[in-house]
């Protein structure tokens, strides 16, 4: 498979995916605001909406869309346990809090705090929000190691989005189930590993458009 993605954006979730699942997969880095990718070519061509991640299968077919990429991931590699069984009430549960954190906290909060381009109001507007939304999530991890029993990809998902909140000036303090979540999660093995070479390969990308400003 084909993962379509960009240093730290959502897309980190489903290379946590494929590292814990402990898969192979080809990693095509995107530049998301110039929409292409580092050889040169147009990425419209493969999201016509110019944003990642997206997946293209075994089969050729294009997946855009965590809600749906990280279960197709997940049942791909079943053995990995990143996902509850079909038509199960904890598979309910799974689509539930991946819902969560691609409206909830992704779009409603995350996608407005980090761009710079959003005006005032709507910055203000959305701080409002964060107090309800991280409440809701820190009463449903106390007492929790994950978001289910077992680490699934919606904790990949989680902890991705989580990731932003320092960039986007959130102090997880306030909220002390998630901030302890948040640190335990990024522990993990391939969740750390994931990380740091996304790290490394944001600093590139910043370094060289410094060099091309």
């Amino acid at each position: 498979m084909d993962l379509y993605f960009s240093p730290l954006a959502c897309s980190l979730a489903t290379r946590i995916a494929f590292y814990e699942a402990g898969a192979d997969a080809r990693y095509i880095e995107v530049d998301t605001k110039s929409k292409r990718l580092r050889d040169g070519s147009d990425f419209y061509p493969v999201n016509p909406l110019g944003q990642v991640p997206v997946l293209r299968t075994d089969e050729g077919w294009l997946l855009t869309e965590n809600t749906a990429i990280l279960p197709y991931v997940a049942d791909a590699f079943p053995d990995a346990n990143l996902a509850p069984q079909s038509g199960t009430h904890a598979r309910a549960k799974f689509h539930q809090w991946l819902g969560f954190v691609s409206t909830e906290l992704h779009k409603a909060l995350f996608v407005p705090l980090l761009d710079p381009r959003a005006p005032a109001d709507v910055h203000a507007y959305t701080r409002e929000n964060v107090e309800p939304r991280l409440a809701a999530l820190d009463r449903h991890l106390e007492g929790r190691a994950f978001l289910l029993d077992e680490f699934t990809v919606a904790d990949a998902y989680l902890v991705t989005v989580l990731n932003w909140a320092r960039y986007a000036g959130v102090d997880l303090a306030p909220w002390p189930s998630v901030d302890a979540y948040y640190a335990r999660i990024v522990q993990r093995p391939q969740v750390a590993r994931a990380l740091k070479e996304e790290i490394t390969l944001f600093k590139e990308d910043q370094a060289r458009r410094q060099a091309r400003a």
